[in-house]
């Protein structure tokens, strides 16, 4: 079986992109760099260095990366060989993006650049608070990536769960 060299792991806030895509990193040998750590600096601004170090990653040979970033989307799928699309219902990612705010903000967790989550009352107050992000956001991405699904063929590997995401990397998988 083809063992891809270059994949992107798309889904919405929530659904486990980062850890599927380690996962995929471990599993296959291949170098990830965390999408959010190349986009974030300090203050939740944006880097200025953003698209130059997703097209440096990205140039290399082998590399798995989360699918998100607007100015670096297409740069992104024309590189990529595969696309691990996790497709979960939306009541799983909600949950999981909650658990993860909750441990995030009470551990006081640095993310990216020195960033932490807010206060936890700003779910009420900020409208691009994660959880409410990851609420408002959840099938915006779903049109780009069906018609993905139509336009390459096989290009995208639409996973429905955890389990189904786990199997496809045991079966590319030599460990």
């Amino acid at each position: 079986m083809h063992r891809p060299r270059r994949i992107l792991v798309a889904g919405s806030s929530g659904s486990g992109k980062s850890t599927l895509a380690r996962k995929a990193s471990d599993r296959l040998g291949l170098p990830y760099t965390e999408t959010d750590s190349l986009y974030h600096g300090p203050g939740w601004t944006v880097r200025e260095s953003f698209v130059a170090d997703v097209d440096d990653f990205t140039s290399g040979e082998a590399w798995v990366m989360e699918w998100q970033g607007s100015a670096v989307r297409q740069l992104m799928i024309d590189r990529a060989e595969v696309m691990l699309w996790l497709d979960l219902p939306t009541w799983r990612k909600m949950l999981q993006v909650t658990r993860r705010t909750l441990r995030r903000r009470l551990a006081r967790v640095e993310l990216w650049a020195g960033n932490t989550e807010p206060p936890l009352l700003a779910i009420l107050t900020e409208r691009d608070h994660i959880i409410r992000w990851a609420w408002r956001t959840r099938h915006e991405y779903d049109p780009w990536l069906e018609r993905l699904c139509v336009e390459r063929p096989g290009f995208v590997v639409r996973l429905r769960s955890h389990a189904q995401a786990d199997a496809w990397l045991a079966s590319h998988s030599s460990r």
